[in-house]
């Protein structure tokens, strides 16, 4: 059986699952921010190595501007109150995208979250102001100011280059695409659509789909 080291989520569904309870978008993203909590403290055991989420696209800027303060407030409130929990539980911090084009203070934040957690063992990296063609070109350009442009040299300098191959991709809410995340990446992961949205994801949907992959057999091209 085979083990999941590097899982990476779409999280899918926020306002879907506010507007069926007639509740603002917003207590969606609140619910959601709650998932990833609970997920965070569910990864003791599964043997997954690094959990990459995307938490706010290049693309989500075109919301509605409340939609977009109301995110942003939310990743500042999630920031103050996890840190020490981060810290707590051997947990490094990742960021992936063009996150210091965020607002002063959030960049700020997000500079000492990434001091202090340093010396995790396990790692949660967070896609923010993430767009996955972006990434690639400008790993493409690093590469080209290196004289070299080959998909070694290419993978070397995108933003996850530190982490472990992707293993398994997840996107919850029932959608079937990948949005322009982890494009390179998920060359040769596993996909897993699944119907639930996101904020009803728990950690026993994540080792539900830990032993899909465990069955798998991965060929990488190969018969």
């Amino acid at each position: 059986m085979t083990t999941a080291r590097h899982v990476a989520i779409i999280m899918d569904g926020n306002g879907r699952w506010a507007k069926r309870r007639f509740l603002p978008r917003a207590m969606g993203h609140q619910r959601g921010v709650e998932a990833v909590r609970e997920l965070v403290r569910g990864l003791e055991g599964t043997g997954i190595e690094c959990l990459t989420l995307y938490a706010f696209s290049s693309e989500n800027w075109k919301r509605e501007e409340e939609e977009v303060d109301d995110l942003m407030n939310l990743m500042r409130k999630f920031i103050k109150s996890d840190l020490p929990e981060f810290i707590a539980n051997d947990v490094k911090l990742k960021i992936i995208g063009d996150w210091q084009a965020l607002a002063p203070d959030i960049v700020a934040m997000l500079k000492d979250a990434l001091e202090q957690t340093a010396g995790g063992s396990r790692t949660i990296a967070v896609a923010l102001n993430y767009g996955s063609q972006n990434e690639i070109a400008r790993a493409a350009a690093k590469a080209a100011t290196a004289g070299d442009i080959t998909p070694e040299t290419i993978a070397a300098n995108l933003d996850t280059a530190d982490l472990p191959p992707l293993d398994l991709l997840i996107r919850t809410s029932g959608e079937v695409r990948l949005s322009n995340f982890l494009l390179w990446q998920c060359a040769y992961a596993e996909m897993l659509f699944v119907d639930t949205l996101w904020p009803d994801f728990t950690p026993a949907h994540l080792q539900q789909a830990l032993d899909d992959f465990a069955n798998r057999e991965r060929r990488y091209g190969g018969r």
